[in-house]
C-alpha cells in the first residue's frame, strides 16, 4: 500500500539509476528497463525513497540519451513503453517513487522538429530552434561557447544560418521564446505524468532561455567552482555566462511547469543548476513554492572536500535559500566517483556518507556509491563519451563513473551481462560486488542500508532546520532540530583522533544516539572521535 504524502520529497533519499549500466536483461551488453525492474527489490532494500532514471527515451545516443529524438517513447535498446509501465508498477509496489529525466533545453538533431526546422525559414517549425544569421564576415552571431568545446553555434547550409547548441552540435537548443515550443514541452511532460511518474529531474534547468538580443558574454574574472563545464582546460570557464543561460525568463517557465505538476498530487521536480552563481540560482528557483520543488548544483561535485569547504558551502546555501529546498549529492553520472575524486578510503567514505545523509535537504545517491566504487581507469580506445574524447588526456570524460554495476564477483562481467558490455567492468570492482557485501556487517552496502533505515525515524534529519557550530579544524559540528527533537552531529574528517570538551559545544544535557556505523563516543563530558568517526547525540 502506497503512503500518501504531498511533500514526500522533502528530505527524501533518491537513488540515481543510469539505465545503460545497471542491469542487462536481454544480453546485448546494454542495461535496460526490464533489468531495472528485476533489481527493484535490491533498490527497495537500500531503504531509499525514490528512483531517478537517467534518460531512456528514443535517441541516436550521441550523448547517451541526453539527445532526445522522441519525448514520448522508449528507445528500443532500453525496451518499450510497456516495460516502463511494468517498472513503475513494480516500484510503486515497493513504496518507491519514480523520477525520470527530462531534457527540455535541447533535442537531438534527429528529432522531427529539427529536421523540419532546418529545411526552410518559413515552415511551421522554423522558429522552434535558435537560428541566427552570421556576422558580416561569416563568423558566428556572438561569442557563446559550447560546454563540449568550441563555439556554441554551428552553420547549417540548408537554412544558411547558424543554430545554437550549448552542448554537442547534434543537440540543437529549443527556442523557449516561442510559446508553441513551451506548450508542446508541457504536453510532453504531462504524457509521463499521466503514465504515473512521480516527478522529474530537469536536466540543465537554467539553460532553457537565451538572450533574444544575442549579446556577447563578458570575460570571466575568475574560474568559478560549482558551475557546469568549468575546468582550466575548457575555455567555457573564461566567460561570464549571463546571456546564454540563467535568464530571468526562466522563472516564468518554471512557474508554468509547477502549475502543471500541482494538478498531479504527490509529484515533484528537482532541477540541475550549473551556473556561475549556483547557490543564488538554487534559492531563486526553489523559492515561494511556485517554481521547482528542489534543486541541486555542482558545489559538492568538485574536488574540494575539506571540512571548512563543506561547512562554508552549507552555510552559504542556508544564508541564500530562504524558503527554498536543496538537494545534495556527492556524485552522479557526470563527475568522477567520490572515492577517487576526494582520495578517500571506504572507511573515510562512511564519514562522508554520514555528512551527506544528515544535511538539510533531499539527497541523491548515485548507483555504486553504496558499494564504495572507485573511478574506472579506461584506455582511450575504450572511451564512449564525446566529452572525454574531445578533451583527452587532460580530461578523460565521464565514462569512468558510468561502468556497469558489479552484481556478482564470480560471474562474467560481474553479473551485469553475459556478453561484452558497452563499457568494461573494472577488475577492482569485482571485489566490491553486491554479493560480496550483502549481509557483511562492516561493508559499505550494509552501512547505507542500516543508516538509511535508521534515518527514516529521525524527523530532525528529514525536515529539520540546521545550524553549524564552531568546531576544531577538520571537524563538522551541527545541530538538526524539528519540533521536540534536537540532534547534535559531530564528524571528524581528520586523519587523527580528536577530543572536544562538551562544554565547548553545548550546555544542554546530551544523550548518545546509537546511530548505525557511528563509532564516536561521549566519555566524561568529552566527545571522542577517531579518524573519520561520527557521533550523533540527542539534546534534552
Amino acid at each position: 500500500m502506497r503512503k500518501h504524502n504531498q511533500e514526500w520529497w522533502r528530505g527524501a533519499v533518491i537513488y540515481q539509476v543510469y539505465p545503460r549500466s545497471f542491469m542487462d536483461s536481454n544480453q546485448d551488453g546494454i542495461g535496460d528497463l526490464p533489468g531495472i525492474t528485476a533489481k527493484i527489490p535490491y533498490i527497495a532494500n537500500l531503504n531509499v525513497d525514490a528512483i531517478w532514471l537517467s534518460p531512456f527515451f528514443t535517441s541516436p545516443m550521441k550523448d547517451f540519451g541526453y539527445d532526445v529524438s522522441n519525448y514520448r517513447d522508449v528507445d528500443p535498446i532500453f525496451g518499450t513503453l510497456e516495460d516502463f509501465d511494468q517498472l513503475i508498477a513494480a516500484a510503486h509496489q515497493h513504496n518507491l517513487k519514480v523520477i525520470i529525466d527530462q531534457v527540455l533545453s535541447h533535442t537531438s538533431d534527429q528529432h522531427p522538429w529539427f529536421k523540419e526546422s532546418r529545411n526552410s525559414k518559413t515552415n511551421s517549425k522554423a522558429d522552434w530552434y535558435v537560428w541566427a544569421d552570421p556576422k558580416a564576415d561569416g563568423s558566428p552571431p556572438n561569442n557563446w561557447l559550447s560546454i563540449f568545446g568550441g563555439s556554441a553555434w554551428t552553420w547549417d547550409s540548408r537554412r544558411r544560418q547558424y543554430y545554437l547548441h550549448n552542448f554537442l552540435s547534434s543537440q540543437p537548443d529549443l527556442n523557449f521564446h516561442n510559446s508553441d515550443v513551451v506548450q508542446q514541452l508541457l504536453n510532453d511532460v504531462e504524457f509521463w505524468l499521466k503514465r504515473g511518474v512521480d516527478g522529474f529531474r530537469l536536466d540543465t534547468a537554467n539553460f532553457y532561455f537565451h538572450d533574444d538580443k544575442l549579446r556577447d558574454n563578458p570575460p570571466s574574472k575568475k574560474i568559478v567552482d560549482g558551475s557546469i563545464g568549468v575546468r582550466p582546460d575548457n575555455p567555457y570557464g573564461y566567460q561570464q555566462h549571463i546571456y546564454d543561460k540563467t535568464r530571468p525568463e526562466n522563472l516564468e517557465f518554471l512557474q508554468k511547469l509547477r502549475t502543471l505538476l500541482d494538478r498531479y498530487p504527490e509529484t515533484t521536480t528537482v532541477g540541475e543548476i550549473g551556473c556561475d552563481h549556483s547557490l543564488k540560482t538554487m534559492a531563486m528557483y526553489t523559492s515561494e513554492g511556485n517554481k521547482l520543488h528542489m534543486a541541486y548544483s555542482f558545489d559538492l561535485l568538485t574536488e574540494q572536500s575539506s571540512a571548512d569547504f563543506l561547512q562554508t558551502t552549507m552555510e552559504n546555501m542556508e544564508a541564500a535559500l530562504g524558503d527554498g529546498w536543496p538537494c545534495w549529492s556527492l556524485g552522479n553520472h557526470d563527475v568522477a566517483r567520490v572515492l577517487s575524486r576526494w582520495g578517500i578510503t571506504p572507511k573515510h567514505a562512511k564519514a562522508y556518507m554520514h555528512f551527506l545523509l544528515t544535511q538539510r535537504g533531499s539527497i541523491c545517491v548515485y548507483q555504486g556509491e553504496e558499494l564504495g566504487l572507485t573511478e574506472a581507469e579506461l584506455a582511450f580506445e575504450e572511451l564512449q563519451d564525446p566529452y572525454g574524447i574531445t578533451f583527452w588526456p587532460q580530461f578523460k570524460g565521464r565514462d569512468g563513473c558510468r561502468t556497469p554495476m558489479p552484481w556478482q564477483h564470480d560471474q562474467h562481467n560481474a553479473g551485469f551481462s553475459d556478453v561484452k558490455p558497452w563499457l568494461p567492468v573494472p577488475q577492482e570492482h569485482y571485489q566490491h560486488s553486491v554479493d560480496q557485501q550483502q549481509g557483511q556487517p562492516d561493508s559499505m552496502l550494509k552501512a547505507y542500508q542500516d543508516f538509511l533505515a535508521w534515518r527514516k525515524n529521525q524527523p530532525a534529519l528529514i525536515t529539520g532546520s540546521i545550524d553549524y557550530l564552531a568546531a576544531p579544524e577538520g571537524v563538522l559540528l551541527y545541530q538538526r532540530s524539528h519540533e521536540n527533537q534536537h540532534l547534535l552531529v559531530a564528524i571528524n574528517l581528520n586523519q587523527q583522533a580528536v577530543t572536544i570538551p562538551l562544554s565547548q559545544v553545548t550546555e544542554a544535557h546530551v544523550e548518545v544516539l546509537p546511530a548505525p556505523h557511528c563509532l564516536g563516543q561521549l566519555q566524561q563530558n568529552t566527545l571522542k572521535l577517531d579518524a573519520f568517526d561520527t557521533l550523533i547525540m540527542m539534546l534534552n
